[in-house]
């Protein structure tokens, strides 16, 4: 059996295609969809990629959060489906209120592009269960909506319940409160995470290969239990 991961194409993704091609080098079928599609064409799960949907106005990932997909997504995110949010995928996330949280302006006010260093601080849940708790990886990042804000409770919350999935190590990017670089929610099911693991799937092409660990995670999860 193949697994299937739908990837969200929203009008200004960017990351959408390489997202798709992290998907099949993992070893998974990877399935187009689209902003305005209210089916998730039965996939297994769900990758929202990176980019400036429609074009980041208002605020980033506002808009999308309206988008038809959405809708759906949400419905099957809250029924334990696998979804990743990658950078705007993160900010849909948020927006969405499928994560806690919300993402702002660097505090720097500048883009920043790098090879960021990451400390892995749970390794339970569907995206993250080949990696171990504590393990530094590296992976792209590329952001200029990147820091994370939360109020002093949701963040006690999200510390308190293990669902700070990964922090920035080797110094903060981008202001991001308590160095948080991704988390989930309280199933595990849904992760968001602002630096890009689909820039670190293949050997010469990136800073390392920890990327595809994402992919093979969620991929191994869903035909675990199919």
């Amino acid at each position: 059996m193949t697994a299937r991961v739908g990837v969200v194409t929203f009008p200004g993704s960017l990351d959408d295609r390489d997202a798709a091609r992290a998907v099949r080098l993992a070893g998974a079928e990877p399935v187009r969809l689209w902003h305005a599609d209210e089916d998730l064409a039965g996939v297994d799960a769900v990758v929202l990629p990176g980019g400036f949907s429609y074009g980041d106005y208002l605020r980033a990932g506002a808009i999308s959060r309206f988008a038809p997909v959405m809708s759906t997504v949400v419905d099957a995110a809250n029924g334990g489906l696998p979804v990743l949010g990658i950078c705007n995928g993160f900010q849909i996330l948020c927006e969405s209120h499928l994560l806690a949280g919300a993402m702002i302006k660097n505090d720097h006010l500048h883009f920043v592009c790098t090879d960021q260093k990451l400390r892995v601080e749970n390794a339970d849940t569907a995206w993250t269960h080949q990696f171990g708790a504590g393990e530094d990886i590296v992976i792209p990042l590329k952001n200029q909506d990147g820091q994370f804000i939360a109020d002093e409770r949701t963040l006690d919350e999200l510390e308190g319940e293990g669902r700070v999935v990964f922090r920035y190590s080797g110094g903060n990017p981008n202001g991001s409160r308590r160095d948080i670089a991704g988390i989930t929610n309280a199933r595990g099911n849904v992760v968001g995470l602002m630096p890009h693991p689909e820039h670190a799937i293949e050997s010469g092409f990136g800073p390392s290969l920890d990327g595809l660990r994402f992919f093979t995670s969620a991929i191994t999860a869903t035909l675990a239990t199919a």
